[in-house]
């Protein structure tokens, strides 16, 4: 959850370094730190807040200084305060080193290193892996304990020696004071990526930080690290092993991660779904030949077509997408689906049969949560099935096959363009399945056509902000919120509650509208906004009977409805209206005017969209 950033090349490392913790400041950014290699001395900047609070600390940049570790902080031990921001120095002010994750045994390894005399200045669990390394290279060749082989430099063994006394989860930067050209970076479950141009190297939570400077990057696996130099790098796992890894493209550039004519990346990404769901789906439906191909899972298609159960898991967002899914599959395919919290899936005892496929939803690719589920899944021997956003990323790398949403960076906290397309991958994958299972050609043909208009339909919607801005105006004063669908349209009310509690920090309740009056209802009093997916389908007149439910009892209410339905006005305080679509599709359409809603309500409020409070883009910690 946090960025970590490190350089070595030839210009002076604290510009690039900020620069970095900039672009990765969605990550976490209640406190921040660089770390720089002087004249054999490792000095440290660090204070609790943003990076702007960091660059007002910062002396300045001097051009010898061309080695550093930079990292912006999303606390789990220890409150945000200077003492606790990254980087950590070593008990010997050798080593420094910054941290993405949770180290699991840091409280034993702690009480070990304090017995054998090493002080701790911190609440964080951190500080364990510096004081760890400064033990292993201080005590170097002292006992059989600390004893390296020969012939091994000893800065890269204290780390080896160090890592295999950790559990947990890491991306770590590190220096050495004794090592005035050389930065050492190690992955186990947090992201770690090396880019590499000529003569310089940039070490990043993510490619971010690195895109400006290089397209050219090394991707981490689990228990590797990269040794870099100025005379190049190498990787090897913790344990000795070298390993061979292949630079790749970095699949998105600069210009998609700026800002451009937007105020925040979230109101950004709202805006280019139509242009990401164009791409998603871009060379995969083929409305002329009434097709759909998935490379990426063509040679599990045959196989999946006689699968007897579909388990999909993920979280926050993308498991919203997969109740989504779990509707498609069901009734398009009659595939019995079942949609699961990673978070619960990993610690109980899930039942995977014979002729059973999991599919992983994440757009980081790095969700801890999902991550382990997919390792869960697997041992357990179910083909698993990833679909995510990042090229490279540990879900698309340990999953049996998967497809890539294609959806460009999103760098708001709160996912908009990740959700839609990774629904529009479920439905992709549906229809394809239907085809091949039972649905009539016609069938499937009528829902691919109609899925290739998804993206004008968005754009037709986003000409209505500034009309949702101002209802969301007259109600953001309510602290209390609902959000109520029926059928394929209840996960989206879960996503728009989700959305709002994520940035507005208005309590919000997602549910569907028949449960409404089975104990909600009592929270209903003059004036609190109830926001209902009402678009045409099977179940339209049930939801009118909920509308007027809340009508009695002087709710507010805020419709998302069908164009062209005149009936509903006379129901509506506000009324949102979409394009028409099949209701197995709608989804799509029906969750932009409610992430519209969230954006212009955290506007109005004050807040910082693009960074939450308390919340950080890619949870790669449990």
């Amino acid at each position: 959850m946090c960025g970590i950033v490190a350089y070595l090349g030839q210009k002076t490392a604290q510009p690039i370094l900020i620069e970095g913790l900039k672009r990765l400041e969605y990550r976490g950014y209640d406190s921040a730190g660089v770390a720089l290699l002087s004249n054999g001395v490792i000095k440290i900047k660090k204070t609790s807040g943003r990076i702007a609070a960091l660059e007002a600390i910062l002396d300045k940049p001097q051009a010898n200084e061309t080695l550093g570790l930079g990292h912006t902080r999303w606390a789990t031990h220890g409150v945000p305060n200077q003492i606790n921001a990254h980087p950590h120095a070593d008990y010997t002010g050798k080593i420094a080193v910054v941290h993405n994750g949770i180290i699991e045994n840091y409280s034993t390894l702690k009480t070990w290193l304090q017995n054998e005399g090493v002080t701790f200045v911190s609440d964080t669990d951190t500080e364990v892996i510096a004081n760890l390394i400064g033990y292993f290279y201080e005590k170097c060749d002292a006992g059989e304990r600390t004893r390296k082989p020969q012939g091994q430099n000893r800065f890269e063994w204290a780390v080896q020696r160090a890592l295999q006394e950790v559990h947990g989860t890491y991306g770590l930067g590190i220096l050495c004071a004794d090592c005035p050209d050389m930065f050492i970076g190690a992955k186990k479950g947090s992201p770690l990526i090396l880019g590499v141009s000529e003569g310089e190297y940039i070490l990043a939570s993510d490619a971010a930080a690195i895109i400006e400077h290089t397209a050219k990057a090394l991707y981490l696996s689990d228990n590797e690290m990269v040794i870099v130099t100025a005379d190049g790098f190498h990787t090897k796992t913790i344990d000795n092993i070298a390993v061979t890894k292949s630079l790749e493209n970095i699949e998105f550039s600069l210009e998609q991660i700026e800002l451009g004519s937007f105020k925040h990346h979230m109101l950004k990404e709202i805006f280019e779904q139509p242009k990401a769901l164009t791409t998603c789906m871009g060379g995969r439906i083929d409305p002329q030949n009434d097709r759909i191909h998935l490379g990426g899972v063509n040679d599990y298609l045959r196989a999946m077509t006689h699968i007897k159960r579909l388990i999909i898991t993920a979280c926050g967002t993308a498991f919203h997408a997969g109740l989504v899914g779990e509707f498609l599959f069901e009734q398009m395919a009659r595939i019995i689906t079942e949609t699961e919290y990673a978070s619960e899936f990993r610690y109980r005892n899930p039942i995977i049969e014979d002729g059973t496929t999991v599919i992983a939803i994440s757009q980081s690719g790095e969700t801890a949560d999902t991550l382990a589920a997919v390792e869960q899944a697997k041992e357990r021997g179910a083909t698993v099935l990833g679909i995510v956003n990042v090229v490279g990323s540990s879900i698309a790398r340990a999953t049996d096959a998967g497809v890539y949403l294609h959806a460009g960076p999103e760098i708001g906290v709160a996912s908009t363009k990740a959700f839609t397309a990774q629904v529009a991958v479920l439905t992709m994958l549906a229809i394809e399945l239907s085809r091949r299972r039972l649905v009539s050609s016609d069938e499937a043909t009528r829902y691919i056509k109609e899925l290739a208009k998804i993206p004008d339909k968005i754009s037709q919607i986003l000409k209505q902000s500034e009309h949702i801005r101002t209802i969301a105006q007259a109600n953001i004063n309510q602290n209390n919120w609902l959000f109520l669908g029926r059928g394929i349209n209840y996960p989206v009310a879960l996503e728009g509650a989700l959305k709002l509690k994520e940035i507005s920090y208005i309590h919000a309740e997602g549910l569907p509208a028949a449960e409404m009056k089975h104990g909600p209802i009592a929270l209903i009093v003059d004036g609190m906004p109830a926001v209902f997916i009402a678009t045409n389908g099977p179940q339209y007149d049930k939801i009118i009977g909920n509308i007027c439910e809340v009508r009695a009892r002087k709710g507010k209410t805020i419709i998302v409805a069908t164009e062209g339905n005149d009936h509903i006005k006379p129901y509506a305080d506000y009324l949102i209206t979409v394009p028409d679509a099949p209701e197995l599709l709608q989804p799509m359409l029906t969750v932009i005017p409610l992430q519209l809603m969230a954006y212009h309500a955290a506007v109005l409020r004050g807040h910082d969209v693009d960074k939450p409070r308390n919340l950080a883009k890619s949870v790669t910690v449990e």
